[in-house]
């Protein structure tokens, strides 16, 4: 009765709604897809993708199914859609002729209009962070920029697990929207 109530408040936005649901099923969805993907960090992105999902699209709940049925369609969905850009990244074809050419490229570096590309990119990408909330900023820079686990991180900030996972969820979403507007 407990988690309709939360599922409910969620619906209408309530924050520590959505806290306690990820806290709840955390374990569940994580340890399915971990079965699935035999790797921690898969697993980890997978779940914290599937809550972002779930939390967006919480008024879609149809609450004649169980809650923790619905989580884990949607990872599996997230586990899909993962594994086919793994697949398109992984998997281009090309002829003998491009195979070729590829092969008597005598310098694989990149040259400096790239290096100056990448830079601009990130420096952008930095801009749009520091438009981020300090406690957001300071999450993204510990996860991404010095790649620590989430258990460091929530060592790092000396805050619990479940704090550091939310914040990282918020985090990247603000970050999405900061982006999407500024293009």
């Amino acid at each position: 009765m407990e988690i309709k109530k939360q599922i409910e408040k969620a619906k209408i936005g309530d924050q520590v709604a959505f806290t306690s649901l990820l806290d709840y099923y955390w374990n569940e969805v994580y340890g399915f897809m971990l079965q699935r993907t035999q790797n921690e960090t898969d697993a980890e992105d997978i779940t914290i993708e599937t809550f972002a999902k779930a939390f967006d699209k919480i008024s879609t709940y149809n609450p004649d199914f169980q809650f923790n049925t619905w989580l884990i369609s949607i990872a599996k969905n997230v586990h899909i859609d993962m594994l086919r850009k793994k697949r398109s990244t992984l998997f281009v074809d090309i002829t003998d002729e491009e195979d070729n050419q590829a092969y008597n490229i005598a310098d694989s570096s990149p040259s400096a209009e790239d290096k100056l590309i990448t830079e601009q990119n990130l420096s952008r990408l930095l801009q749009f962070i520091k438009e981020l909330k300090p406690h957001y900023q300071e999450v993204i820079q510990l996860r991404y920029f010095q790649e620590l686990s989430y258990q460091e991180i929530s060592e790092e900030l000396q805050e619990p697990l479940s704090n550091v996972k939310i914040k990282l969820l918020r985090a990247k979403k603000l970050l999405a929207e900061i982006i999407k507007n500024k293009r």
